[in-house]
């Protein structure tokens, strides 16, 4: 999720070049420039019909030319994403307003949306509210309904695995939370051993709020779930996350886990998906946006640590500061950018082609133009390289 807190919403150097080259404990950069393919935008206000009052936590003040509150839920805030296989895309809006305390009446949803990149435009499909009708979470629920809110879980991070269920991280406990294909919880929140957010009703926390489980990648055959950090766990070296291995069938971490070293300690990860058993895509990026983003790059990870420095070996795959333009699909300049604070989404579409979507904070960032609230913009974007993905990856 964001560092900012706010006041009261279908890569790479090739793998057999990685494979033969000596690495070093700096993170590689052997990637061209990466081209875009595809644009689309979303409206940043545009909202569920028919849906529940929010932004009443807001306190009426305006931001970027929006006023709280909003008679509808807006559809804001991607923060995880899952490819169907047709062109759509399921996605995650995250905890709402940026903390617990101003999101209560934010409702945690999974949007089915369509990006039309002949249009420049995304359809809304439909989607569906988490809930937790079995009463699995052993704490208070902010709706007597409970449906589940902002100030119940700050959701960042999904995957569906092969029943049609899916996992969601979570940045509150940190907690994974087991949905079914309806949206209704599973089983109660599963704590990470040993990590607790300030927002934990357990105590003693030793991770910074926000900081949870931002990125969520499952194994090509889905037997492992790998629940990424934002943050580290006091006691870590700084800017070490920890990479997380969760077996799916016992429903239970291994104990076992990999560090992700950030180039700076201070730059916060967006997003973790897999290529294969040993090789995973990661958002990493500053805090800034405008002419103030300075770091938004996508690094290809491995978890065979092959310099043998106790750290997953990187590789640059994608500079999203820097993307040719040369169809001129964004505006007349050759060169795209994708300046905005959090860019939290990254799919998989094809062994060459990304697609990517930034989480627009609404009504709060404005990246693209001063004043003005993001949208929620979806790129596709051809990589120097092929991945050299495991198939399954790929269907």
């Amino acid at each position: 999720m964001r560092n900012l807190r706010r006041v009261g919403l279908g890569v790479g150097i090739g793998a057999l070049v990685l494979a033969l080259a000596a690495p070093s404990a700096a993170a590689n950069n052997r990637t061209g420039q990466v081209t875009l393919t595809g644009w689309a935008s979303l409206p940043a206000a545009t909202f569920v019909s028919a849906s529940d009052p929010s932004g009443a936590l807001l306190g009426g003040t305006p931001s970027n030319g929006i006023t709280p509150p909003f008679d509808d839920q807006p559809i804001q805030g991607f923060s995880g994403i899952v490819k169907n296989g047709d062109g759509t895309f399921d996605v995650i809006s995250d905890n709402g307003y940026g903390n617990k305390a101003n999101s209560g009446d934010f409702v945690l949803r999974i949007h089915h949306l369509a990006p039309d990149y002949g249009k420049k435009t995304v359809d809304v499909l439909g989607g569906i509210n988490l809930t937790d009708p079995n009463k699995f979470v052993p704490f208070a629920l902010t709706r007597p309904d409970r449906v589940l809110t902002g100030a119940d879980f700050d959701i960042e991070s999904i995957q569906r695995v092969k029943d049609g269920s899916y996992w969601i991280g979570d940045e509150f406990g940190p907690y994974l939370l087991h949905f079914d294909r309806a949206g209704r919880l599973l089983q109660a929140p599963i704590s990470l051993p040993g990590v607790r957010a300030p927002e934990n009703p357990e105590g003693n926390p030793n991770l910074n709020s926000s900081k949870g489980f931002e990125g969520l990648a499952q194994s090509p055959d889905g037997r492992t779930l790998y629940p990424l950090l934002e943050g580290t766990v006091a006691g870590d070296p700084a800017g070490a996350l920890r990479f997380n291995e969760f077996n799916v069938a016992k429903r239970q971490y291994t104990g076992k886990f990999y560090t992700y070293q950030l180039e700076d300690p201070a730059n916060s990860i967006g997003d973790a998906i897999a290529v294969d058993d040993d090789r995973f895509l990661v958002i990493e990026r500053d805090n800034g946006q405008g002419a103030t983003a300075k770091f938004k790059k996508i690094y290809l990870a491995d978890k065979r640590d092959r310099n043998r420095d106790g750290k997953m070996d990187k590789t640059v795959v994608a500079d999203l500061l820097n993307i040719a333009d040369p169809r001129h699909l964004f505006s007349s300049a050759d060169v795209f950018t994708f300046p905005f604070q959090t860019i939290e989404d990254v799919v998989i579409l094809d062994d060459r082609t990304l697609g990517v979507v930034n989480d627009n904070n609404f009504p709060f960032s404005s990246g693209r133009t001063a004043g003005q609230p993001d949208n929620d913009e979806f790129i596709t974007i051809r990589l120097a390289d092929n991945l050299h993905a495991d198939p399954r990856v790929l269907k």
